[in-house]
């Protein structure tokens, strides 16, 4: 068991923000282009700069959404790696108490022996039995390091 290695990434949220990154640059694309002639009353008219400020502003807006592709969870034998949306954490499996998946929580956690809960959002309820897997391959895992240490007297 310590060659296996499980890596988990949210699949809906993934789908969800790349048709939206997608659909906010064509938006602003297709604004941009629009923007031409007079900007009212005024003396003021459009150049190409302000065109490609909303390009720019739609590329910007897209890679926000893009972050929230970002989620990953790693677990191997020695431990585990989270990456959230911004932060990420690595972790061995002495300090983790348990894997959680609350019921009407919005993704799975690890509990910390420090009483501290820390977010998978790789996990997330969103998509239903593949997170359930995912959960049930990280307490493998867990339970498997628990059962190596409890066999190793030389490890406590």
């Amino acid at each position: 068991m310590s060659d296996s290695l499980v890596t988990l990434r949210p699949r809906r949220i993934r789908l969800v923000c790349w048709a939206s990154a997608a659909a906010l640059l064509v938006v602003f694309s297709l604004v941009a282009t629009s923007l031409t002639g007079r900007t009212g009353d005024g003396y003021g008219t459009f150049q190409r700069g302000d065109q490609l400020a909303m390009v720019g502003l739609g590329i910007f807006g897209a890679l926000g959404i893009l972050l929230f592709t970002r989620p990953r969870v790693v677990a191997d034998a020695r431990g585990v790696r989270v990456r959230n949306v911004i932060g990420s954490y690595e972790l061995p499996w002495e300090v983790v108490r348990g894997v959680r998946f609350d019921r009407g929580a919005p993704w799975a956690s690890l509990e910390l022996h420090d009483d501290d809960l820390l977010p998978m959002v790789a996990l997330q309820a969103a998509d239903k039995e593949l997170a359930v897997e995912g959960v049930r391959a990280l307490r493998r895992l867990h339970q498997a390091h628990l059962a190596a240490l409890a066999g190793d007297p030389a490890a406590r």
